[in-house]
Formats: C-alpha cells, sequence, structure tokens
C-alpha cells in the first residue's frame, strides 16, 4: 500500500500542483494544470515515486491539493470532491485513456488498450460528465464542470482539457518518449517540438543508449 500524501511533503512546493511537482516540472497553465497533474499521479521518476491511485488514502490526499491548486490557478471556489472505490477506479481508468490517447497522437499508433484495466473501459468516445454553460453579464459563456466526488473530478479534468483544445494548447500536454518514464509536460517550445520531460533525465541517457546500440551494430 503506497502511504497518503502528507500535509506539506518534503517533495512537494507548497501551492504547486502536488503530483507534477514530484518531477521538478514547470505546469500547464490555468485549469489544464489538472490535466497534466492526474497524469502525473503515475509511478515514474529517479528514485521511483509513488503511483498516487494506487490507494484510496493516497488518491483522496492527491485529489484535496490537486483541487485547491485548481482552484488557485482558476480562481474559482475549490469544490469538494470525496472518492471512494468506484471513483478511484474511474480515475485510473481515465488517467490509462489519457495517457493512451497522448500516447497515440504523439506516435501516431493505434490505441491498444494495453493497460490490465483496458477491458473495463468506457468506449472510446462515449465518456460524459455533466457540466453546464453559464453566461455572464458582459457576454461570457463559462463551461461549468458539475457532479459529486468523482464524476465532479472528472469533469473538472475534461472541462480543462476541452478549454485547452479550443486555445489549441491542449496538443503541447505530451508524454516523455523515454518509454520507462511517460511523465507528462506542458511543451512551452515555440515549435512544439518537445519529446523528453528532461532532456537531462531522460533525453541525455537515450540518446546514448541509443547510439551505443548502434556503434555495436557497427562493429
Amino acid at each position: 500500500m503506497v502511504p497518503s500524501i502528507p500535509d506539506h511533503p518534503a517533495d512537494v512546493v507548497v501551492g504547486s500542483w502536488p503530483a507534477t511537482a514530484r518531477y521538478d516540472l514547470d505546469a500547464a497553465p490555468g485549469s489544464l494544470g489538472l490535466v497534466q497533474d492526474l497524469l502525473n499521479t503515475i509511478s515514474a521518476g529517479a528514485p521511483r515515486q509513488p503511483d498516487l491511485l494506487d490507494d484510496l488514502g493516497s488518491a483522496t490526499e492527491w485529489a484535496r491539493l490537486a483541487v485547491a491548486q485548481w482552484s488557485t490557478a482558476t480562481g474559482r471556489p475549490a469544490p469538494d470532491v470525496p472518492l471512494d472505490p468506484a471513483g478511484l477506479r474511474a480515475l485510473r481508468i481515465l488517467r490509462e485513456e489519457l495517457l493512451d490517447g497522448i500516447d497515440s497522437r504523439l506516435r501516431g499508433t493505434p490505441d491498444l488498450g494495453q493497460s490490465a484495466e483496458a477491458s473495463d473501459r468506457v468506449p472510446a468516445g462515449t465518456r460524459a460528465t455533466e457540466a453546464t454553460l453559464r453566461l455572464d453579464r458582459d457576454g461570457s459563456v463559462h463551461l461549468d464542470p458539475a457532479g459529486i466526488g468523482a464524476d465532479l473530478l472528472i469533469s473538472l479534468i475534461l472541462a480543462g482539457l476541452f478549454e485547452a483544445q479550443l486555445a489549441d494548447v491542449g496538443r503541447r500536454i505530451k508524454t516523455c518518449r523515454n518509454p520507462r518514464c511517460r511523465v507528462a509536460f506542458y511543451d512551452r517550445s515555440r515549435n512544439n517540438s518537445g519529446v523528453w520531460h528532461s532532456v537531462r533525465v531522460c533525453g541525455h541517457p537515450t540518446n546514448l543508449r541509443a547510439h551505443r546500440a548502434r556503434q555495436r551494430q557497427v562493429d
């Protein structure tokens, strides 16, 4: 069992996204940071960080901290998102769907559903959550997530991704090309060409291994 996240863990800066901060990454802007943070609840890094969705205790604490940061990033009140076992399972499935979708987009490969929970997923294109459209006095239209518990949290995540896609920045959320990693990063390069969450941690070692493999073939 993975222990829950302490109130002020040594490797998480107060006021930061709790999962993304573990990998020393700059967060995606606004509500897209919540999407990135869900993706970064995975177990990765060196030393390897725990999977924050491994058990209900750590997942509940992650959700509390992540929603608080979502409130800071968006300027909106933080909702209460209590989790139960069914809600935790839904979050795990959503995380894998998003990771597989990003992998497919970046690598041009079909989603083969390789996770252990693939057979229990909602078919792609059919996941739905509650939300409302609100018209402000200035004529602006806002998408307001709705629901309770994990349904509300999933609505917040999908709304953040939807708004990012409208702004054409959703494609800047990527997973590290290192297959041993999969950490999610926000690509701030001008031409959106980044492939590593960290060139030092994953880029240089991977390129060095590939170079050595080519040298062995030549020899």
